[in-house]
């Protein structure tokens, strides 16, 4: 009898911290949104990618709550560069069938920013291939902030009873409420801090810090981390039998 094909290991979510993109610009002796731009072309390659490599859900930290600390003129770069990321991209988002959604604090944002956001959740919903949630404006403490707050409105208008509040109530308010926690996070650039991302739905992550910057991150590499993952022995806090 012929032996069933082993069953695949990978992870289904894959979350990312792209980090590196000023580095490796100013390792060029560019300025650091030419590195934001090459990192941005990436993006793409790994959206494509992912089918290939089983991953069905892909989280990306493109700007945090934090983030607004940077120069002004660094920030304004960046929000040019999401708008005309998300104009550029979506329609061929909708051909590869991939489903595009948000996370973060939206109302920060500029008005045009938020209405092309929406457009591309809207455009996009049908899409049932890969799933891209892009983290914009986004901390891991402010959405649970958040989070809570629309709990606690729920327990003060009586649709919610503090009594069966408990550990699977809270993921319901999150952002991410409609997709699965992650199975692996990456971090590239070297640095070794999780940098307040996805707080909550990481608490049984495994974790992979690489030295790569983030535009020097290919496909190529991307599978050889989750070739690595797939090795690994996940127990959830139990012990082997």
């Amino acid at each position: 009898m012929a032996k069933k094909p082993a069953e695949r290991c990978g992870p289904r979510h894959v979350a990312i911290i792209m980090d590196g993109n000023g580095r490796w610009a100013q390792s060029r002796g560019r300025p650091r949104l030419f590195g934001h731009h090459a990192g941005a072309r990436r993006v793409r390659e790994i959206v494509s990618a992912c089918p290939d490599l089983g991953v069905k859900y892909l989280t990306i930290f493109a700007f945090s709550t934090e983030n607004w600390k940077r120069t002004q003129t660094e920030v304004a770069g960046l929000m040019s560069l999401f708008r005309r990321y998300i104009m550029k991209e979506m329609q061929d988002f909708v051909r590869e069938n991939v489903r595009v959604r948000f996370i973060g604090d939206r109302p920060r944002l500029d008005a045009k920013l938020r209405a092309l956001m929406d457009e591309a959740e809207a455009m996009t919903a049908h899409c049932d291939g890969t799933n891209l949630t892009i983290a914009l404006n986004y901390g891991g403490r402010d959405e649970v902030a958040r989070a809570t707050k629309r709990l606690a409105q729920d327990v003060a208008d009586g649709n919610l009873d503090p009594a069966d509040v408990d550990e699977e109530t809270l993921p319901k308010y999150l952002d991410t409420c409609v997709v699965p926690d992650p199975d692996l996070v990456i971090r590239t650039s070297g640095e070794a801090r999780i940098s307040n991302f996805l707080l909550w739905q990481s608490a049984y992550a495994e974790y992979e810090f690489i030295d790569t910057l983030w535009p020097d991150f290919t496909p190529e590499i991307f599978a050889e981390v989750l070739t690595s993952y797939g090795a690994r022995d996940r127990r959830f806090g139990a012990v082997p039998v």
